[in-house]
């Protein structure tokens, strides 16, 4: 049985809003709806929601002007869900402290099994539990012990590449911009080197995937960043 949640939308098309509410009705939440910025800060602090879809085009006030006030008030999951497909509109919102970007139009299924993986973290995180093990497509990941296996076997990963591995395996699920990584795996000064990047993911694939050339373990997020995907338990 899927954990209900108190989701806040903000969006100010009715129409968008209607199937927002009906979608996540259906999967057994309960849904709130705020049509601008304003109305949405307000309902911020008084329903106290366990997710936020936020769009962009809000009437009173830019949707990405919206996340830090939102990352300082609470600590929603906080999913965009956007007709803005722009990859620069993309990473700002990751880096501003948005933790998934969905582009209108959206299936449904998929948004809601974004929102199943935002609160099977919030679980992880209230119970205290840290994600010592990740286990993903045949993958065992184990970052008590920097032991990566697969099908049973240990696969020799390059610091670099365990490091890559071991920050989406922190967040699965989760889109991590280029930069993200870059800062952790490498540190600040090297944000802009995505080639360093590419070639730690091209080689993770190469020892994980079981087609290298169709990923289906690390995700690409075209010109944004990359995902570990986990099966969706539904």
């Amino acid at each position: 049985m899927a954990q209900a949640a108190n989701i806040l939308i903000v969006e100010d098309d009715a129409h968008i809003r209607r199937l927002l509410r009906a979608t996540v009705q259906r999967a057994g939440h309960q849904a709130v709806e705020a049509a601008d910025a304003r109305q949405a800060l307000s309902l911020l602090d008084i329903e106290k929601p366990d997710v936020v879809l936020l769009d962009l085009g809000l009437p009173d006030r830019d949707g990405l002007e919206l996340i830090g006030p939102i990352r300082a008030r609470s600590n929603a999951t906080l999913i965009v869900v956007s007709a803005r497909d722009d990859s620069a509109e993309k990473v700002a919102a990751l880096d501003l402290g948005a933790d998934d970007y969905l582009v209108k139009p959206f299936d449904t299924e998929e948004l809601l099994a974004r929102i199943r993986a935002a609160l099977r973290h919030q679980r992880a995180a209230a119970g205290g539990e840290a994600p010592a093990v990740v286990e993903a497509g045949g993958i065992r990941i184990d970052l008590d012990h920097r032991r990566v296996q697969r099908g049973g076997t240990d696969v020799h990963l390059t610091p670099k590449e365990y490091g890559v591995l071991a920050e989406l395996a922190r967040r699965p699920d989760r889109v991590l911009s280029h930069a993200q990584l870059l800062k952790s795996v490498w540190g600040p000064a090297q944000e802009e080197r995505v080639e360093y990047l590419r070639i730690a993911v091209r080689g993770l694939r190469q020892k994980l995937e079981e087609d290298p050339a169709r990923p289906r373990l690390i995700v690409n997020e075209l010109a944004v960043g990359y995902r570990l995907m986990l099966r969706d338990e539904g």
